[in-house]
């Protein structure tokens, strides 16, 4: 009787150990220089693979990223989901990547950063979450 007992349970305990925390999700945008708007999209119709190696050993999953025109500025708008445990550590890991500095190099010139991204020295502004559904 015991056994039919354990058995269950066991499988309960590991089933939940294996259970995901949902995704956190990041979206943020920046401006893209019109002169080098072609540049950027040739650029990202043929990523390196060591850059979409990197983003997936980082966590990163569902990575977009979008283009609109407002006031005639260009604007790009990006997302991702995080299904890692230590966001900070990866994004260091991603940091400290030599193909990912190289990737840099190449696309942020292309990029013109918002008030809010250059105030922290960075490229991309972060966006607030306002509404979500599955």
């Amino acid at each position: 009787m015991k056994a039919r007992l354990i058995l269950p349970v066991a499988a309960a305990i590991l089933l939940a150990s294996c259970a995901t925390a949902p995704p956190q999700r990041f979206a943020s945008v920046t401006g893209l220089k019109p002169e080098k708007e072609a540049y950027y999209r040739q650029l990202h119709a043929a990523p390196w693979p060591s850059i979409l190696a990197r983003i997936k050993e980082c966590n990163i999953r569902n990575y977009s990223i979008y283009r609109s025109e407002i006031g005639g500025k260009v604007y790009l708008f990006s997302y991702f989901e995080y299904v890692g445990n230590d966001f900070a550590a990866d994004m260091k890991k991603m940091a400290a990547d030599p193909q990912t500095h190289r990737w840099w190099k190449e696309t942020d010139p292309c990029q013109l950063p918002l008030p809010a991204a250059r105030k922290t020295g960075g490229i991309w502004a972060a966006a607030e979450e306002v509404f979500h559904t599955d």
